[in-house]
């Protein structure tokens, strides 16, 4: 008995051992967990050297808001999934405090990972880079080589250094998209479509094999307008004469073969670039500009434009009960509904308009529009929602990136004032649909569809059998309907007569300075000018009122979920990424997919849509 009281003596020791153990380590698990709460919302702000170089490294496409959710977009930098867009505004916004920075001496441009960019976005950033130079700090480009894009900014600079191996290509803007209708007629699919404007180009890939001669009116129109301007932009800021950038693409093969086949050696020749460097002589090059008392061995200090920016705004007066001009985005495609940031969401967009109407301290409202539209009816709920903020006796005015056009100009008709860049590519005013069946296709596989339904209607808008009369009848007048709704608006809104906009819509792009001769739109400027003539519209002095970005606001959990991501970003990078494609092989899937892409998204609850198909390459 002695030997079973001991053993049992024993094993409560050791439970009781166990316990504790298991108590402290969850008091430990949740101390930890504790600390990191806390630390969520201690400052993370980086130091910055007296004499440093604000390095502008853009990733990815330029936009005017990034898309998907706040924490998958964190999660991902954080596993170290490469970035794909960089946000305009932050870029504007570090390059403006450091011209009067007297800590920044150098402004560098590593344009390597610059991606997809809309010439009026370069146009914004290229005009920040300008002033910066007012304030006679060099700006210095580097790169290994220099696409279209990446060049235009790096033209701005007061020096471009390029690897000995570069090439400078630029090769002008071009719109060519694949067109369904063969491979649509092989695989036995009925596609229906209405259309309202011989220009509403977005359903011709699945009506035709090539590009329609009013589409390629258009187009011809508009590229050209664009290639006209990226020249006159990249020869005046270099120093070239007019012609030196046509001459380049459209001879290329010929001053290739005089440069000896070494491409870099012709960016010289041609004046694009002014000295070839490794990536060490350019170190040396840039480390006495930063620095002159540094040693030759000496690394420079550089910050990057997102630690800048952290650094900036710390400790920023807080604004939020003053006066504003708020600026909401609508960049993306429009949808129906809750939408995500990098989306247009008919039901989300139109809560953001409500908050800022309750927002009294909120004066004006400046909707930034950069979408090729979508959905008729979301961009109809939006619009009545933007009327409903007018009504409170606060102006409402439209800046306009890259795109706005078709949806993206229901979206704006309604402003006191609309504002574009001079390469807004807007306008596309018209209305589409497309619905598919496939009964020839079942009946190739032998499948028959038979059946009945209470009313003459019921089962014409079926998948498997052919679009009953009927049906087609009733959207054909619901697609005349819509046209006709959107051009009346747009009359109203734009004080003009129904014909005379009926004129200058069938879906034709415009851009921005015919569009201002059209009367389209009223103003030619960048978001900054639109930002103050909303505060002169409604009264507020410059130094009276904030800029206040009206966003969807993150919850508690939500905040802290971000900053535990961030602060756990060493760790999570080095677990194993989802398979990814090459660059190249994504590229050749978006391209296929471009006209039809944005299919498997739209909502519009009437199928009925006011979209432009404006990727320019």
């Amino acid at each position: 008995m002695q030997a079973v009281s001991f053993v049992r003596r024993l094993f409560g020791w050791f439970w009781k051992i166990v316990q504790g153990v298991r108590i402290a380590v969850w008091s430990l698990v949740f101390l930890f967990m504790l600390v990191l709460v806390l630390a969520s919302f201690a400052p993370d702000v980086p130091q910055i050297a007296e004499r440093t170089a604000l390095v502008i490294a853009p990733q990815g496409a330029l936009v005017d808001q990034l898309s998907g959710d706040p924490l998958d977009q964190a999660l991902a930098r954080a596993r170290g999934v490469p970035v794909q867009e960089t946000l305009l505004p932050d870029l504007l916004e570090a390059i403006e405090h450091a011209r009067d920075d007297e800590r920044v001496k150098v402004l560098l441009l590593k344009l390597d990972d610059l991606g997809a960019a809309g010439l009026s976005k370069l146009q914004a950033l290229g005009d920040e880079i300008l002033r910066f130079k007012e304030s006679d700090k060099p700006v210095i480009a580097v790169g290994d080589t220099f696409t279209r894009n990446q060049y235009y900014l790096a033209a701005h600079a007061d020096q471009i250094f390029m690897n000995p191996m570069g090439f400078v290509y630029i090769d002008g803007f071009s719109r060519f998209v694949p067109y369904y209708r063969a491979a649509i007629e092989k695989l036995l699919v009925d596609v229906h479509v209405w259309r309202v404007g011989e220009y509403k180009s977005f359903v011709e890939p699945i009506l035709r094999d090539d590009m329609s001669e009013a589409d390629r009116e258009s187009a011809e129109a508009y590229l050209g307008a664009l290639w006209d301007a990226y020249q006159a932009d990249v020869t005046a800021a270099r120093g070239l004469m007019p012609d030196a950038l046509q001459i380049y693409a459209e001879d290329a093969v010929t001053l290739l073969e005089e440069a000896n086949g070494n491409t870099a050696r012709l960016a010289v020749n041609r004046e694009l670039v002014d000295e070839l460097l490794s990536r060490n002589e350019i170190t040396d090059r840039i480390r006495p500009l930063v620095d002159p008392e540094l040693e030759d061995s000496d690394d420079f200090s550089a910050v990057g434009y997102a630690d800048y920016l952290r650094e900036v705004r710390f400790g920023a007066s807080d604004t939020a009960d003053s006066d504003a001009v708020a600026v909401l985005v609508a960049a993306g495609t429009i949808l129906d509904g809750e939408q995500p940031p990098g989306t247009v969401g008919g039901d989300s967009t139109a809560a953001l308009v409500r908050a800022a109407s309750r927002d009294e301290s909120i004066k004006a409202l400046v909707l930034r529009v950069d979408s090729p539209g979508g959905s008729a009816f979301a961009s109809e709920v939006i619009r009545s929602e933007l009327e409903a903020f007018q009504q409170s006796g606060r102006p409402l005015v439209v800046s306009m990136g890259s795109v706005a056009a078709s949806g993206g100009y229901w979206i704006s008709m309604t402003a006191d004032e609309i504002w574009a860049s001079p390469t807004t590519l807007t306008g596309s005013i018209g209305v589409g649909a497309t619905l598919p069946t496939v009964p020839r296709l079942l009946d190739a596989l032998g499948i028959h569809v038979d059946g009945l339904g209470t009313t003459a209607l019921a089962g014409q808008i079926d998948l498997t059998r052919e679009l009953g009369p009927d049906a087609q009848q009733l959207l054909g007048q619901a697609i005349n309907y819509s046209y006709t709704d959107f051009i009346t608006k747009v009359a109203e809104h734009r004080d003009r007569d129904v014909p005379s906009i009926d004129a200058v819509a069938r879906g034709r792009v415009w851009i921005a300075d015919q569009a201002l001769e059209h009367e389209l739109i009223d103003r030619l400027g960048d978001l900054d000018d639109a930002i103050e003539s909303a505060a002169e519209l409604a009264g507020l002095e410059p130094e009276d009122y904030a800029i206040r970005y009206v966003e969807r606001e993150l919850g508690f959990a939500e905040r802290v979920a971000l900053e535990l991501i961030g602060r756990a970003a060493p760790y999570l990078s080095a677990a194993r990424l989802p398979l990814q494609f090459s660059a190249g092989f994504q590229r050749l899937l978006e391209i296929a997919a471009e006209p039809i892409k944005w299919v498997d998204g739209l909502n519009d609850p009437r199928h009925i849509y006011a979209y432009c198909f404006c990727d320019i390459r």
